[in-house]
């Protein structure tokens, strides 16, 4: 075997290296997944931010719309009753 000055075959330090090399890819890897780990969660906030508000909205729609609900069920009711009025003021009608 070819040995170096420092007693270490040309396999150790191919070793040695290798070992270096995985543990620098390692730190990489992890960096990246951090990166990419807050910009997904800065999306997943945006995302969240913007569901939250189209909710505050849909809740105001719905509030608008019982309340002309309401407001059309009183007219409805108003002109119910105006009707009857009407007709039990009305004249009989001649029958034929």
């Amino acid at each position: 075997m070819i040995r170096d000055t420092a007693g270490e075959s040309a396999l150790d330090l191919a070793a040695k290296r290798l070992e270096r090399a995985v543990a620098m890819l390692e730190h990489r890897l992890a960096e990246r997944l951090k990166t990419a780990g807050a910009e997904a969660g800065g999306l997943f906030d945006q995302d969240r931010a913007k569901l939250a508000a189209e909710l505050d909205q849909a809740r105001a729609r719905e509030r608008e719309l019982e309340a002309a609900g309401a407001e059309a069920s009183a007219a409805l009711g108003r002109a119910i009753l105006e009707i009857r009025a009407a007709l039990n003021d009305a004249p009989p009608a001649a029958e034929h």
